[in-house]
C-alpha cells in the first residue's frame, strides 16, 4: 500500500483537529469546571480560590490554542505555528511540574507530566512533519 502526499496531509489534518479538539474539550472543562482539571494536577488544594483562577486562565490557553489549531487544520492552512506554541506551553507545564514535584500528589503527578509530555511531542511531530505547500 502506498501513501500518497494527499493521503498524508488528510491524516495529518485529521491528527491535529484530533489533538486540537482535546485540547479545546480540556480547556472548556477548566473554565467551567476548574477544580476537576485541577486536582489530579495540584490535589486538594485545586478548590483554593488561587488555583481555580490559575486553572481557569489555563483553561483559557488551551481553548485558544485548541480553537487555532482546529481552525487552521479545517481550512488547510499550516499549523506548524499554532503545533509548536501548543508544544511549547506543555513543555513549560512539564518542566513546572517537575520543578515541584515533590509538593505534588505522588501518583498524580507523574500521570500529568506524563500527559503534557506526550502532548508537546506530539505537537512538535505535527509542526516537523508538515509540508510545505508550495
Amino acid at each position: 500500500m502506498t501513501i500518497t502526499a494527499g493521503d498524508f496531509d488528510r491524516l495529518q489534518r485529521a491528527a491535529a483537529l484530533a489533538w486540537g479538539g482535546a485540547r479545546t474539550a480540556l480547556g472548556v472543562v477548566a473554565l467551567l469546571d476548574p477544580p476537576r482539571v485541577a486536582r489530579p494536577w495540584i490535589g486538594d488544594d485545586a478548590d483554593r480560590v488561587g488555583a481555580l483562577v490559575f486553572a481557569r486562565a489555563l483553561g483559557g490557553r488551551d481553548l485558544a490554542l485548541g480553537v487555532g489549531t482546529m481552525v487552521a487544520a479545517a481550512r488547510g492552512e499550516p499549523v506548524r505555528l499554532w503545533a509548536l506554541t501548543a508544544a511549547a506551553a506543555d513543555l513549560g507545564d512539564v518542566l513546572i511540574t517537575a520543578k515541584h514535584a515533590r509538593a505534588l500528589p505522588r501518583g498524580h503527578r507523574t500521570f500529568i507530566a506524563t500527559l503534557a509530555a506526550g502532548s508537546a511531542l506530539f505537537g512538535a511531530a505535527l509542526a516537523i512533519t508538515e509540508r510545505q505547500k508550495p
